[in-house]
């Protein structure tokens, strides 16, 4: 099976063709055999929605060579809150997304162009070659899986809707499944995404049933990610600086940047002998190994795998430390940087070979969002 994916940041526009075969392995269907053939669509301004017709065009430009595909798949964003898995975009749900784009924040407008572009592609390539191609999505950015009990606050009205890493968490936490000889629907695996933003989360039976979250809602520190404040901290910065100038420094000026005066991790870890680097790795490594305790305690019994990924997991120095505080728990697995190209492309695979079904997705009743009245 060949599968194209589209996946939008602000960066540019990664593109990869996906040649899907399946495992070796009987006893672990979903471990399927992925070959990507990358590409990368330079962008000299982050991608909007006045800009989905030319690239649809420059993505059938850029992939004229490969191989006729049996599905595009493209990066899932914020289309309300759904459970994660593989999701058919139709023009409803392209159209949902886009106007979420056109309403909202800079990151979920590029991360929601996945759907569009998608469905646009698919749409060019059935025209010209006259045969059904689908179109999906993967797991969203939006997803909400967690156990009722994770939800509730505390506070009555209040309830929490923790958005994580989702793409790059169940792909790894798949993967450390397959690791340990279990089903991913099996398995009991906590993953700590640890980038510029972080988030921890519990999977079981192939469920993120709890999370920390991400930006300012939760996570240990990050490259620029504050981590968790006490509420009189918090407090004490709305009154300096109001509700979104407190929010922004939060999720993108906190963490090693705001410690160290750089977010840059490769300068970082030539910087160790710093003091001021020193003491900030050291809060780092004790907030994420609290981070990953607190998802251990969210299961039904003892992990069978814990995977460190994201951009600081190529920090070596660092992964021993939290492997060693953490081994004692399970398996530590360290998978640095992000799969997104990779957990497009097996989702789009799971429904091709039949593995599992394709959901079909409804108008949200409410937007997905954070902490909110109920």
């Amino acid at each position: 099976m060949i599968a194209y994916v589209i996946n939008p940041g602000s960066g540019g526009l990664k593109l990869a063709c996906a040649t899907l075969e399946p495992g070796d392995n009987p006893a672990l269907p979903g471990q399927l055999r992925v070959d990507l053939t990358r590409a990368e669509l330079p962008l000299a301004q982050v991608p909007r929605v006045e800009d989905l017709p030319g690239l649809v065009a420059d993505i059938l430009a850029l992939s004229a060579a490969w191989p006729a595909p049996d599905a595009i798949v493209g990066r899932g964003g914020v289309i309300g809150r759904v459970p994660a898995g593989t999701y058919r975009v139709t023009p409803e749900l392209a159209q949902y997304a886009v106007r979420a784009a056109e309403a909202d924040a800079e990151t979920a407008q590029v991360v929601n162009l996945g759907a569009p572009l998608a469905l646009g592609v698919a749409q060019a390539l059935e025209a010209a070659q006259e045969r059904s191609v689908p179109a999906f999505i993967v797991d969203p950015q939006s997803v909400d899986e967690l156990l009722p009990a994770a939800q509730e606050t505390g506070v009555r009205g209040l309830r929490r809707s923790a958005q994580f890493h989702a793409l790059n968490a169940r792909v790894t936490a798949r993967r450390a499944a397959y690791e340990v000889g279990k089903r991913f629907t099996d398995a009991r695996v906590v993953v700590a995404h640890l980038g510029a933003t972080t988030s921890v989360t519990a999977f079981e039976a192939g469920r993120a049933i709890d999370s920390s979250g991400s930006g300012p809602d939760g996570g240990p520190m990050g490259a620029r990610q504050s981590g968790p404040l006490p509420t009189r901290c918090l407090l004490t910065l709305l009154r300096q600086h109001g509700p979104e100038e407190t929010l922004r420094r939060l999720a993108s000026e906190s963490g090693f940047l705001a410690l160290t005066g750089s977010a840059d991790l490769k300068e970082l870890e030539a910087r160790s002998d710093d003091e001021d680097v020193r003491a900030a790795t050291a809060a780092f490594v004790q907030q994420a190994c609290k981070a990953v305790g607190e998802q251990v305690g969210a299961l039904s019994g003892r992990p069978d795998a814990i995977v460190v990924t994201g951009g600081i997991a190529r920090w070596d120095d660092l992964m021993d430390q939290i492997e060693r505080r953490l081994g004692w728990m399970a398996p530590v697995l360290i998978i640095p940087g992000e799969l997104e190209l990779e957990a497009l492309a097996e989702g789009a695979g799971r429904v091709l070979l039949g593995l599992e079904p394709a959901r079909d997705w409804k108008v949200p009743a409410a937007p997905a969002g954070g902490c909110s009245g109920t």
